[in-house]
C-alpha cells in the first residue's frame, strides 16, 4: 500500500493514519465524514440505540461468578456478551456499521472474518437490511469453524474462501480489501479496531457500548469501580469497547490477553504486542509480527479469532503509554479456561474469551480484587477441537 495518508485525524500518538493507494483514499475520506455526522446525528444514535435494546437484547448482563471467584480467590464479574444476539461482541459493531451503509447508499455489504462471530453477524444485518453480503474467510478458518460458516450462509450470506499465505484471517483482509477496491459501491464492514482510519475509531465507537454498560452495571452492584479489567485481544475490538470507559480511571487496572499460541517464537503465536514491531500493515502504522527484515510474519493461535499478526493502533499507543498490560497466553493455557468455566459456571466461553480467563486466574493469584472479565463470545463453535 502507497505510505502516504490523507489526514492527519484517527492518530493515537504516532499510531493509526490512512496508508492506503490512492483509489481508496477517497473513498476513505467519505466514510470519515459520513461517519463524523452520524455520530453527532441524533436519529441515527436513536436508530443505533433501538436495534441494540430491541434487537441485539442489550444491556447484556454483568453476572457475578460465584464460582469461579472462589476459585481464583477474588470477586470476578462477567460481562455477558456471549448472550448476545449471534453469540458475540461482535454484532454491537456490525449493527452500527450497517446503519452507516445504509445512510451511505450501499449496494453490497462485505467483511472478513477468522473465527466466523464477525461473519455472522456481519451475515445476520445485511439479511436485516436486505443487502447483498460476501464474507472473506480463509481455508484455514472455514475448516476449523464450520458451524459458524453454516449459520452465514443460512442467513443468506456469499462465503469467499481465500487460499493465499495461511489461509487465515490476515489473507482474508487482504482478500476484502482487494474486493473493495475494485468496487466503488460496496461498504467493507470491517469487524475489529485495525486498518486504516477510520475503521479504528469507527469500532471504537460502535464498541464502546460494552464499557459504558459496564461501569454503571458495576457501579449499581458495588458502589465502586473495580481494580481490574481483563479482556482478550487479537485485532482489539472487545478489548477497547470495554476499556474504552476506563482510560481515565488510573486506579482501575487494564489486562489485555494475546494468543500466545504453541509457543513464543515467529509462527507460532499470535503475541503481537509482545513480540511484534511498529511498522506499517494493512493500511495503518501499529505494531505487528515481524521477520529480521521488518516484514509481516504468519501468525498462529488456536483461536482463529485472535490469529493475526496486527493489532489496532490505539492498543499500540496504550501499551507504550502503560496504560493497558498485555501478556500472551498459550493454547493450553486457554483450552484449562475454557474448561474450567463451562464446568465451573455453566457457561461454554469462546476460546478467544477463554485467554483473558486464563489470564485473570494468573494476574489474580497475586495481585486480587474486584474483577471484571469481558466474556466477548460462547464457545459453540469450539466444541470438539481439542
Amino acid at each position: 500500500m502507497t505510505e502516504t495518508t490523507l489526514k492527519k485525524e484517527g492518530y493515537y500518538g504516532s499510531y493509526g493514519g490512512m496508508f492506503v493507494p490512492p483509489v481508496l483514499m477517497e473513498k476513505l475520506g467519505l466514510l470519515a465524514d459520513e461517519f463524523e455526522k452520524a455520530k453527532t446525528d441524533e436519529s441515527f444514535i436513536h436508530q443505533y440505540r433501538y436495534y441494540l435494546n430491541d434487537y441485539v437484547g442489550r444491556p447484556s448482563p454483568l453476572y457475578y461468578a460465584r464460582n469461579l471467584s472462589e476459585k481464583a480467590g477474588a470477586k470476578i464479574y462477567l460481562k455477558r456478551e456471549d448472550l448476545n444476539h449471534t453469540g458475540a461482541h461482535k454484532i454491537n459493531n456490525a449493527i452500527g456499521q450497517a446503519l452507516l451503509a445504509k445512510r451511505m447508499n450501499a449496494k453490497q455489504i462485505i467483511a472478513e472474518t477468522g473465527a466466523g462471530q464477525h461473519g455472522v453477524a456481519t451475515a445476520t444485518v445485511a439479511a436485516l437490511f436486505n443487502l447483498p453480503c460476501k464474507i472473506f474467510m480463509g481455508r484455514e478458518d472455514i475448516i476449523r469453524q464450520k458451524p459458524n460458516v453454516q449459520r452465514m450462509e443460512m442467513l443468506g450470506a456469499e462465503v469467499i474462501e481465500s487460499t493465499r499465505g495461511t489461509m487465515t484471517l490476515k489473507d482474508a483482509v487482504d482478500d476484502a480489501f482487494d474486493y473493495y477496491v475494485k468496487n466503488p459501491d460496496v461498504f467493507y464492514l470491517l469487524g475489529s479496531a485495525v486498518g486504516p482510519y477510520p475503521y479504528p475509531s469507527m469500532v471504537k465507537f460502535f464498541q464502546s457500548v460494552i464499557g459504558n454498560e459496564t461501569r454503571y452495571q458495576i457501579l449499581d452492584k458495588e458502589g465502586r469501580l473495580p481494580e481490574n479489567i481483563f479482556a482478550c485481544i487479537g485485532g482489539g475490538s472487545n478489548a477497547i469497547g470495554m476499556f474504552s470507559a476506563f482510560l481515565d480511571d488510573k486506579q482501575v487496572k487494564l489486562f489485555g490477553a494475546e494468543g500466545g499460541g504453541r509457543e513464543l517464537t515467529n509462527g507460532n503465536t499470535a503475541a503481537t504486542l509482545t513480540l511484534g514491531k511498529p511498522i506499517v500493515y494493512q493500511g495503518t502504522y501499529s505494531y505487528c509480527l515481524v521477520d529480521d527484515k521488518n516484514l509481516p510474519v504468519d501468525a498462529y493461535s488456536i483461536s482463529a479469532g485472535l490469529d493475526y499478526p496486527g493489532v489496532g493502533p490505539e492498543h499500540s499507543y496504550l501499551k507504550d503509554t502503560l496504560r493497558v498490560k498485555y501478556f500472551p497466553i498459550s493454547d493450553s493455557e486457554a483450552v484449562d479456561a475454557f474448561k474450567l468455566l463451562s464446568r465451573l459456571e455453566g457457561i461454554i466461553p469462546a476460546i478467544e474469551s477463554s485467554h483473558a480467563i486464563a489470564l485473570a486466574l494468573k494476574i489474580l493469584k497475586s495481585e486480587p480484587g474486584l474483577s471484571v472479565i469481558n466474556l466477548s463470545g460462547r464457545g459453540d463453535k469450539d466444541l470438539g477441537r481439542f
